[in-house]
């Protein structure tokens, strides 16, 4: 099969979150399979562009409302990351560094989508999938089946992965001017609440709807920031497939980020080796267990609640413990994690930003990593942890209670707990302050987390079985 994956994200070349990583490594592993998986993205601005050779693919004009614009998709000579990777330039749109955060957002993802429809109209032959990925590509399955212009691409099934349904790219109707000529009558494909609503319009006209875990899709039926009784009436073409993890980039005994590799068999000395180099870079000791934090400082991730989960922990655990921070985000949550060093400053570091080489170094050497989300669709950052032999503290949410087993329960390797309060975080902490203690209760528990496979070879089989099911 030849299969269109579309999206605002693929890592390496940009990646705001977990979107970019599945892009990034779900076609890659299709290729594997046998397939002919191929990703389409924006031309951002980005260190990848400049670093790669690219050979020019199409040139093309077109319209968005009454806007006429250009474009040009390029394409990666080498194949760098086992699949065809084509880029989408439009001057004054899509040449931008950063994938989020301009005012002029949607019709820099609308004119996107309308270019690949447009190139994709060129082509001799049809694809046999077009897989879009969240709000920024989901008009494109309307757009396959009810603009006029691509009336060629109308039975060419279309996939919709959503990866997380808070943000739906809603516009007011004063947009719909921009969609290329569409048949009025099918309006109500793209209204939800009286808005254009792209995220309701793909779950209405894609052939089949995936989240990126079965949890995060029953959820979605009672908390979709207003889309719970359209995923209650689409159920029927909806289901849930875990998300993998790329283990040929996210393995400890090859990782060239880190410097000092280990396997399951001698986890302990390797982790012990990591943490030194960690907590001497930050002044932590490395003698304390180590708690960590990685992502995004936003209240889905409940990133407000650690300043006083980790002041109570530090203030009721003197001396007990270590904690390190890295995300980026909320101002306000920054300046507080930020404004904690000043008094913590030999058991406490914060990294405000992002940083890819120390987020593998930190993996490697902490003891637990906290994710006490409110919204986790399917979340990577515990299966990274785990694959480092990490113990994640996870809320049971998503994709978090699909992938986690409390070590209270028969078989468990990890801790859970119900709500996202500093109380709720704080009796986690103290339950993995108990089990630091048992060394080789933990011990084996890290060699049980790093023996549980959450590869992409797992997972690729489900889709590539929904896509027969649609030929």
């Amino acid at each position: 099969m030849e299969i269109i994956h579309i999206s605002a994200e693929c890592y390496p070349v940009a990646k705001a979150g977990g979107l970019g990583d599945v892009v990034g490594a779900l076609p890659k592993y299709q290729c594997r399979a046998g397939h002919f998986a191929k990703v389409v993205m924006p031309m951002y601005r980005t260190k990848f562009l400049y670093e790669n050779e690219w050979d020019i693919d199409f040139k093309g004009q077109t319209y968005m409302g009454g806007r006429y614009f250009e474009y040009t998709i390029i394409k990666e000579k080498h194949n760098k990351l086992g699949f065809e990777l084509y880029l989408v330039d439009i001057n004054g749109l899509l040449d931008r560094e950063k994938v989020y955060g301009y005012d002029d957002d949607n019709e820099r993802f609308l004119s996107f989508q309308i270019a690949v429809m447009n190139w994709m109209n060129h082509w001799e032959h049809t694809p046999d999938i077009v897989h879009c990925h969240d709000h920024h590509t989901a008009l494109i399955p309307f757009m396959m089946q009810f603009c006029y212009e691509y009336k060629k691409l109308s039975n060419t099934p279309s996939v919709l992965t959503i990866h997380n349904a808070q943000y739906q790219g809603v516009m007011g109707w004063d947009r719909g001017r921009y969609i290329p000529a569409w048949d009025g009558w099918k309006y109500g494909m793209l209204d939800w609440n009286k808005d254009l609503n792209p995220l309701a319009s793909g779950i209405k006209c894609a052939a089949k709807v995936t989240t990126v875990s079965q949890s995060y899709l029953n959820e979605l039926r009672y908390h979709s920031n207003g889309l719970e009784k359209l995923f209650e009436y689409e159920k029927g073409k909806c289901m849930g497939i875990l998300n993998g993890i790329d283990n040929e980039v996210w393995d400890p005994s090859t990782d060239t980020y880190i410097e000092h590799h280990y396997t399951a068999e001698d986890v302990t000395k390797g982790k012990k080796e990591n943490k030194k180099a960690l907590c001497a870079k930050f002044g932590l000791d490395e003698t304390k267990p180590l708690f960590v934090f990685i992502g995004r400082l936003v209240g889905e991730k409940a990133a407000d609640i650690l300043p006083d989960a980790i002041m109570s922990a530090l203030y009721n655990m003197p001396r007990q413990l270590n904690f390190l921070i890295l995300g980026s985000g909320d101002p306000a949550v920054e300046r507080r994690l930020e404004g904690m060093m000043i008094n913590y400053a030999s058991v406490y570091h914060a990294v405000i930003g992002y940083d890819e080489t120390l987020s593998h170094n930190i993996y490697a050497g902490a003891d637990f990593l906290m994710m006490p989300s409110r919204v986790e669709p399917c979340g990577l950052n515990q299966m990274y942890a785990m694959r480092y032999g990490t113990m994640p503290l996870v809320r049971s949410t998503g994709g978090l209670q699909d992938t986690v087993v409390d070590m209270g329960d028969p078989g468990g390797f990890g801790i859970r707990f119900n709500h996202a309060t500093a109380g709720d975080l704080l009796h986690a902490i103290s339950r993995a302050v108990g089990l630091f203690d048992d060394k080789k209760k933990l011990e084996s528990m890290r060699k049980q987390m790093m023996g549980i496979d959450h590869s992409w070879e797992a997972t690729v089989d489900q889709y590539l079985n929904m896509y027969k099911a649609l030929q």
